[in-house]
């Protein structure tokens, strides 16, 4: 039997815009779409540490090294820009995954690969 695991995650990210103009989806740097293992248009649900909300919504690709993490659309009216989020992508797996968890700076720079959550 499959079931759904968590497969990455990007911890303690700092949302550096949110545009309600846009159309939805969450815009990252690619760096931190490489280190987590990320795809384009991959489904994430974003927690935003800041006031509880959750979401889910797509990835867009950043600009590389620039540290944008960018909540579009109607999610911005849950996600400020300031905001500490963390986004979780899962999959599907007959066996228990470790995890990949990428923990960020204040900058949204990649700082390490942290344990399981």
């Amino acid at each position: 039997m499959k079931r759904l695991f968590l497969k990455s995650m990007i911890l303690k990210a700092t949302v550096t815009l949110a545009d309600l103009r846009y159309v939805g989806s969450i815009t990252i740097d690619e760096d931190l779409i490489e280190r987590a293992g990320l795809s384009e248009h991959e489904n994430v649900h974003v927690v935003d540490r800041t006031n509880g909300n959750r979401l889910q919504t797509y990835v867009i690709v950043g600009e590389r090294g620039s540290g944008v993490i960018g909540i579009n659309g109607a999610a911005a009216h849950l996600v400020s820009e300031g905001d500490v989020v963390d986004i979780m992508a899962f999959g599907w797996s007959a066996g228990a995954p470790c995890p990949l968890i990428v923990e960020v700076d204040g900058r949204n720079r990649f700082e390490r690969f942290a344990g399981e959550v």
